[in-house]
């Protein structure tokens, strides 16, 4: 993009467009979106898909560090009110409006760097280390957004978050051992009988490329179970936020769990391609979100109507 000013409307249809174009591993960023909130969920958004492009995509191979690192040194400038991107024009309005702490973004960025070299992960602990710099800043940025910074809040929205994350590294599996990344704890993978003790990186994407099939099932089946856990440990913030932000957590909520089911039913095929939502799916995930949120609607319109009878 050119360097200039960038007035606040064309930022964010920037911003809506380059989430809108590939929003596979973003919970939040349906239709249903309120028209306060909306600019402000895309600007940091696109802010994160972006900083994830430099750490994936084939075009910045070779400039990926560099990338990542002036696109540090832009968000720097934007906390000092500089900004002559319409990521971050639209960024400042949202970090001004939103009062979000410079921490969350710098978290995300670090993650991201954690990919630029394959690496694998011993233990499930190490795994949440990754996910609390890459996953669960985006779901305090979100929280924060829409008025939230209770304690209590905030940590159901980490699990929730790394509970989405988990999701989506068994979705995108067969892509992300082709990129040397193993996302799946060696301490699972050594427990199932896919990998010898002592082996690393590459051996532990070869050993899971031919693990023998009942291995691999039971394999996935414990990881599909892992991240179902993380999801119910944070499913009390839906009924703790406002029905807008509810939605839109449903939505997050129910989805996940659809592509969990795919994921466990996919089999040995996890490794050929990835799993994904038909429009059958995606229609029925939006039914159940309709279906849990209605009874909230019309219960509060009911309690407001019984209070203005009283007064």
């Amino acid at each position: 993009m050119p360097r200039r000013a960038y007035s606040l409307s064309e930022s964010v249809r920037y911003c809506e467009k380059r989430v809108s174009t590939r929003h596979d591993s973003l919970p939040i960023t349906s239709r249903f979106l309120p028209g306060a909130q909306r600019p402000h969920v895309f600007a940091v958004y696109a802010f994160a898909r972006a900083a994830d492009d430099f750490a994936d995509e084939p075009e910045y191979q070779g400039q990926r560090q560099n990338a990542l690192s002036a696109w540090e040194d832009e968000l720097i400038r934007t906390y000092h009110g500089e900004a002559d991107h319409p990521i971050f024009t639209a960024l400042l309005h949202t970090v001004e409006t939103c009062d979000l702490p410079i921490t969350l973004f710098r978290d995300l960025i670090a993650g991201f760097r954690m990919d630029l070299a394959p690496r694998t992960f011993a233990q499930f602990e190490e795994l949440r280390a990754y996910t609390r710099l890459v996953s669960e800043p985006l779901g305090e940025l979100m929280l924060r957004i829409f008025g939230h910074r209770e304690p209590e809040d905030l940590a159901f929205a980490r699990d929730l978050s790394t509970g989405w994350q988990l999701v989506c590294m068994l979705q995108n599996l067969a892509r992300d051992l082709q990129r040397g990344r193993v996302y799946i704890p060696l301490s699972d993978l050594n427990h199932f009988g896919i990998l010898p003790k002592g082996a690393r990186t590459a051996p532990a994407s070869a050993h899971l490329l031919g693990a023998p099939s009942r291995a691999f099932r039971d394999l996935v089946r414990y990881q599909v179970a892992q991240a179902r856990a993380l999801l119910e440990r944070g499913r009390p913030l839906l009924d703790r936020v406002e029905q807008e932000l509810r939605f839109e957590l449903l939505l997050t909520y129910y989805s996940a769990k659809a592509l969990l089911d795919r994921i466990d039913r996919a089999g040995d095929a996890l490794l050929q391609g990835r799993p994904a939502l038909s429009r059958t799916d995606l229609a029925r995930v939006v039914a159940i979100a309709a279906t849990k949120q209605v009874p909230q609607l019309s219960l509060r319109r009911f309690l407001e109507n019984d209070s203005s009878k009283n007064e």
